[in-house]
């Protein structure tokens, strides 16, 4: 059986390691907020640009067929003038103003908000039977907020743009990870009950081991796909499978090393107390 809470010091050190950098990088480089928060145009376009209008700033990326431009946001005749004068084919066009982006950004913050109260009050729910059932509330979002900053922490560093498709894969993300974290929780309620004088420590060892094969392989076929959609999905498809895919690892890890462990931690303190 593998020792998973004995090194659980190990764990907790390379998580905070993982955190800590990610908070800097929020610092030190902030995020790169797409159109979808602030406002612009985005303009896709496939084939050779003949020449750009002199009057506009663009930001420019370049894809397997052309480029995307990106700008302040532009009125139908500008776009227009745009297309005349690059004399490309256009792939797709999008315009958002500031106040738009503005809103949207707000109302991300609210929605993810709302989400993890639900999840803390879903999961003391569910548990409600077990001694100091809201620790398992708490230590599923501590587990889900490692998950969500160090994906943010990653995008920050590597200046990629955050729009709803990023956002959507947060979601996704705490989706995936509560309901891996549940399965572990669920399992350590079900032992817990069988071997009610058994040590805590080797009783969440036990479970994680039980569910380990169940949380790899889930994981692992879900990678799959993802790493799929990164290669051969597009350039519009490229962060948000790249998001997925550091949140599936991250979400399949901290189900296993970090709420699990801190469980026992939980456990050990109160009975120092006592």
């Amino acid at each position: 059986m593998l020792q998973f809470i004995k090194h659980r010091k190990i764990w907790y050190i390379f998580s905070g390691l993982l955190a800590l950098a990610s908070i800097l990088s929020l610092f030190i480089y902030q995020l790169n907020f797409g159109i979808d928060f602030t406002g612009g145009s985005v303009l896709e376009v496939k084939g050779i640009i003949r020449e750009l209008p002199e009057d506009i700033k663009f930001n420019i990326q370049k894809t397997p067929d052309g480029v995307i431009l990106r700008s302040k946001p532009v009125d139908e005749e500008t776009h227009q003038r745009i297309l005349e004068k690059i004399g490309a084919e256009e792939i797709r066009f999008e315009s958002i103003g500031p106040v738009i982006g503005q809103e949207l950004k707000r109302k991300t913050f609210w929605a993810i908000g709302i989400i993890l109260i639900l999840i803390i009050l879903y999961i003391a729910w569910a548990f409600r039977k077990v001694e100091n059932h809201f620790k398992y509330g708490l230590f599923a979002i501590i587990a889900l907020g490692h998950d969500v900053l160090i994906t943010i922490g990653i995008f920050s560093f590597l200046r990629l743009e955050i729009d709803t498709a990023f956002v959507a894969a947060v979601l996704t993300i705490l989706g995936y990870s509560v309901n891996d974290t549940i399965v572990v929780f669920d399992r350590i309620r079900e032992n817990s009950i069988k071997t009610k004088k058994g040590d805590f420590a080797e009783i969440v060892n036990q479970s994680v081991n039980q569910t380990l094969k169940r949380s790899l392989f889930t994981g692992l076929g879900t990678l799959f796909v993802l790493l799929a959609i990164f290669f051969f999905g597009g350039p519009t498809l490229k962060n948000f499978s790249l998001a997925l895919i550091i949140g599936i690892i991250l979400g399949t890890y901290s189900s296993i090393f970090v709420a699990s462990p801190l469980l026992t931690t939980f456990n050990k303190l109160g009975k120092l107390k006592q």
